[in-house]
């Protein structure tokens, strides 16, 4: 007995590890499969490229004329030009720290859009265990409607019952089968989306416990590490430094532009070559691009702060609601473990001492007590769950 005791415990300790390394391996699937997240990957390659085009030298201009001369005596013109436009090396390490800016944005991006996809998968996950539960709960039920239909046709036969009280017992059975079937088409439906989120790939996951994800117990320090590794908030925050960089780059590109090459004109019995240089002043072309980059930037601060206080309040609902159900959910299984009368009930509907709508009316209280306490720990896993995105 002692050595069946410790493998009990030992198992016990063990299947919430289990059921954390089974939603791991889900979200590790879904990660590796997910058709969303591989657009988005190569969304994120594509606008990389794009922003690091257009930060390069501009092409060089070649040129060639071919002038006819008049009178023919005077012969003929050739001119051959190359030219190239030069960007001050201030304007050249701009640009480049712009597209590397905006290339983190992406990247941010996307995280943030996994992290979306990966807390959906991991609550699907939570409404599978919870489907799992209720599925052997209404097993059970159903078992113990079989039971009491069974004992029922037996006393109809023996003249013991009525045939009023025979059908109460087959129609608690109608019912306790048809909330089995029920539940399991919401479980079918649970996997159904688990599989749209893993590439059309079947994920297994057929425990009914969650694991061991726990309520963070101060909820300022979690939410000082939760602030610094949310990618929303990275995001909001690197618009306001490329928005900054903006300004620079277009105070730069307010300067003038240099050029410089080589030229060449031949005619007859004549041939000159040497350099030219040239500048371009921009008058008109970048009016106003400096101001419209300072009120991106004021507007990028004001986004910072709003989602920084959205994100606050978010989350300090979520976590007040979260040890709400913590405690509701304590509270329950508390209640359903004391107050577990289903044997004497059975002995008492055995011995004929209470009627079966009294016995029905009774396990009714206690199913309803237990549907609760599944559904108020599903939802307070999903809080937990969705705090955890935020900080992991």
């Amino acid at each position: 007995m002692k050595k069946i005791y410790i493998l009990f415990a030992a198992l016990t300790l063990a299947l919430p590890l289990m059921a954390q390394d089974e939603i791991s391996r889900a979200l590790a699937a879904v990660e590796a499969n997910n058709t969303t997240l591989k657009a988005l990957r190569e969304g994120v390659e594509a606008q990389k490229l794009e922003n690091r085009t257009g930060i390069y030298l501009e092409n060089p201009e070649v040129g060639f004329n071919y002038l006819w001369g008049a009178p023919n005596v005077i012969g003929n013109r050739t001119d051959v030009s190359v030219v190239q436009k030069l960007d001050f090396p201030t304007l050249s390490g701009l640009k480049s720290r712009v597209a590397d800016g905006q290339n983190e944005l992406a990247e941010l991006r996307y995280l943030a859009d996994r992290m979306a996809i990966l807390l959906e998968a991991k609550q699907y996950c939570i409404d599978l265990i919870y489907s799992n539960k209720m599925y052997n709960e209404m097993q059970l039920r159903c078992a113990n409607a079989r039971t009491i239909a069974a004992s029922y046709a037996k006393m109809l036969e023996s003249g013991e019952v009525s045939r009023i009280e025979y059908n109460k017992a087959q129609l608690n059975l109608s019912t306790a089968e048809g909330e089995l079937q029920r539940a399991g088409i919401e479980r079918d439906a649970v996997r159904a989306e688990l599989r749209r989120l893993n590439g059309g790939q079947d994920i297994r996951l057929e425990g009914d416990s969650y694991g061991d994800d726990t309520l963070p117990q101060a909820f300022e320090d979690w939410y000082a590490i939760a602030e610094t590794r949310n990618p929303l908030l990275a995001y909001v925050r690197q618009e306001i430094e490329v928005s900054r960089q903006r300004i620079s780059l277009n105070k730069a590109q307010g300067l003038p532009v240099l050029s410089g090459g080589y030229m060449s004109e031949k005619v007859v019995g004549e041939h000159f070559r040497g350099i030219t240089l040239g500048v371009s002043i921009p008058l008109w072309a970048n009016r106003n691009n400096v101001r419209r980059a300072q009120a991106a930037a004021r507007a990028a601060e004001m986004r910072h702060e709003d989602a920084k206080q959205q994100f606050y309040n978010r989350l300090q609902i979520l976590y007040a609601r979260a040890a709400g159900l913590e405690t509701t959910s304590a509270k329950y299984r508390v209640a359903l473990a004391e107050l577990d009368n289903t044997a004497m009930l059975k002995q008492a509907l055995d011995a004929g001492e209470m009627s079966l709508l009294e016995y029905l009316l009774e396990t009714a209280m206690r199913y309803d007590a237990i549907d609760k306490a599944l559904a108020a720990e599903r939802d307070y896993r999903r809080a937990v769950a969705e705090l955890e995105m935020y900080s992991d």
